[in-house]
């Protein structure tokens, strides 16, 4: 049974409001081919009867996860690349020598996605480390789904995700065979702890940190979202901090003011 229009605009609604992002007038399949999926997994006939569970039995679990499901999780290990080529290259041992004092570095992926961009910047940083056994590297990452942040913590790729971006070498290394897949090795899962977080809910219980991931995903918000998540953003980042962005997000007409710091071939940002 085709999505009805009057449940497209309540999904519309429901995950403008609690997530942040504009679904536009032209996704009606994108709602329909990811909801049947949850459908499918829940038991439901199909996506018009899981909508009006939602709406007729309040029912805040499936509601949830109808939210999450509209969320977006493309994701590989060193996507786009030059950000980790400017993280191994230039910002890390930047950082490691301005931290000298108190040998400790905090990094922050903030749309962690299904683990691998925190995972691969804990290879980085395991590299950067080693020779410094007195250091200290914690990689934090956050998303707002559950399921993807339960296959970032189990660690297990398909031969398929791990040939995506990974170089031969880095899957020697942090990675040992499970059968037909790929398990993170424990020193590498060591540095990283995955947490549910909604960016445009409070943010409760963070640190400052030395480098701040925010990598596509403030393409799906309206402006005023976009500001306010950076700004909270950096009041969590060192002044001498990096923020990263992806590679077609700007500030261009959020009225931030924000120092803009090429770096290699990509750029991060700082408050002024």
């Amino acid at each position: 049974m085709t999505l009805s229009k009057d449940n497209f605009e309540f999904v519309r609604e429901v995950v403008r409001r609690e997530a942040a992002i504009v679904l536009d007038q032209n996704k009606e399949y994108l709602v329909e081919m990811r909801l049947s999926s949850l459908a499918q997994r829940q038991g439901i006939t199909g996506v018009n009867e899981l909508i009006s569970d939602v709406r007729d039995r309040r029912n805040v679990p499936l509601r949830e996860l109808m939210v999450q499901a509209m969320t977006t999780n493309e994701t590989s290990f060193f996507r786009d690349k030059h950000p980790f080529d400017a993280m191994r290259e230039i910002v890390l041992p930047e950082m490691i020598e301005k931290r000298q004092a108190r040998k400790s570095l905090n990094i922050w992926c903030a749309a962690a996605s299904s683990g691998q961009e925190p995972y691969s910047l804990a290879m980085l940083l395991r590299d950067a480390l080693v020779g410094k056994p007195d250091w200290r590297g914690k990689i934090l990452g956050t998303d707002i789904s559950n399921e993807v942040l339960e296959k970032a913590r189990k660690g297990i790729y398909s031969q398929h995700e791990v040939g995506r971006g990974m170089p031969a070498q880095w899957l020697v290394k942090s990675f040992k065979r499970d059968g037909l897949n790929w398990q993170v090795k424990d020193d590498l899962k060591a540095l990283v702890e995955f947490r549910r977080m909604n960016l445009i809910e409070p943010w409760v219980g963070l640190p400052v940190f030395d480098i701040i991931f925010i990598r596509n995903v403030l393409i799906y918000f309206d402006p005023q979202t976009k500001r306010q998540i950076l700004t909270q953003a950096v009041q969590h980042l060192a002044p001498d901090g990096y923020l990263f962005l992806g590679g077609s997000e700007t500030l261009l007409g959020l009225d931030l003011d924000f120092e803009r710091i090429p770096i290699g071939n990509v750029a991060a940002y700082r408050p002024r």
